[in-house]
């Protein structure tokens, strides 16, 4: 598909801070089929507005009710939610509403939980939620160990710099745990999930590391280790920086020695541990904040496919400024 202006869709982008600039540069350098249309915000004063209008696109600061102004909303076809799970609800019923295709970055999950290398192809809804940093992170592994047997339980640690942490991933931490949560269950295969992140105060800033803990049936661990390198590359093909940082480590545990897993009870099988390290494209923030990368790659991923199939279907740009208005 050609990068021209004229076979792409315009997209908006609610949330100017760490993770909707980064977003926004990231459509501007990488899409394929994505062009921004809007940056909206809340704050006149914001940074990441300052920077979308320096460099040509529609600003607002009057929140979705702005957005809605804009003489470009008539064009915007997809609008990518970077604010916060509490204000996302009302933002999607207003984009509904006129037939804009939703990508949440926030854990509001009103959406069907998307993880590009497990499930961005089957998935096909008007608001597709792209979970968390850590699940986009960690949930590929569990799935990855999903494939070749039985998950009983799976736990993650994602611990990223302070830095890399803005307001809205501050105010969404609760959110944060409830939602990868629930995606391990759903997408990784889990038997039951539990989810943990740590905001590292250190200096200089640590890149985003994350522990993956995961105790299946018997398995044979060389086709595990092989399932969890394909998914790894699957991952580190729309999110370079990605990667094991050691090899995989195994542990049996038996029957007459089990761990007990809160809610399920007693489990015994093979313990899978996966250490994992994601670098930054340093698009925006430095290259430790893999957290911002991850996701927002993730998201571009998910929004170039979601705009190829409204252009497809010939539904793209079909809203006039009445319906807009």
């Amino acid at each position: 598909m050609s990068r021209n202006a004229a076979n792409k869709v315009k997209v908006a982008i609610i949330g100017p801070g760490n993770i909707g600039t980064d977003l926004m540069i990231k459509v501007m350098r990488n899409s394929e089929h994505l062009q921004m249309g809007a940056m909206v915000g809340v704050d006149p004063a914001s940074d990441g507005l300052a920077r979308a209008s320096r460099l040509g696109i529609a600003t607002t600061h009057e929140g979705i009710e702005g957005l809605l102004k804009l003489d470009v909303f008539a064009d915007i076809d997809i609008v990518f939610d970077a604010t916060s799970a509490g204000a996302h609800k009302r933002h999607n019923d207003v984009l509904q509403q006129h037939g804009v295709q939703v990508i949440d970055l926030t854990p509001a999950a009103i959406g069907p939980y998307v993880i590009p290398a497990i499930n961005l192809q089957a998935e096909n809804a008007s608001n597709m939620n792209m979970v968390t940093c850590g699940g986009q992170a960690t949930i590929p592994i569990v799935a990855a160990v999903s494939r070749v047997a039985k998950v009983h339980y799976a736990e993650i640690v994602a611990s990223i710099s302070s830095k890399s942490a803005g307001p809205g991933t501050r105010a969404n931490i609760d959110e944060f745990t409830e939602t990868t949560r629930a995606a391990i269950e759903k997408l990784g295969g889990a038997e039951r999930g539990k989810a943990i992140i740590i905001l590292n105060p250190a200096e200089p800033p640590m890149i985003m590391r994350d522990t993956v803990l995961v105790l299946s049936e018997l398995a044979d661990q060389a086709a595990v280790e092989q399932s969890i390198e394909r998914m790894i590359a699957d991952v580190k093909a729309y999110v370079p920086g990605y990667r094991l940082k050691q090899r995989v480590q195994f542990d049996v545990i038996p029957p007459e020695a089990p761990l007990n897993v809160p809610q399920i009870g007693p489990r015994h099988g093979l313990k899978t541990t996966v250490f994992l390290e994601v670098e930054g494209a340093a698009h925006y923030l430095p290259s430790y904040a893999g957290n911002l990368d991850i996701m927002t790659s993730a998201a571009l991923a998910c929004g170039d496919l979601m705009a190829q199939r409204r252009m497809s279907a010939g539904i793209a740009r079909t809203r006039s400024k009445e319906q807009a208005a």
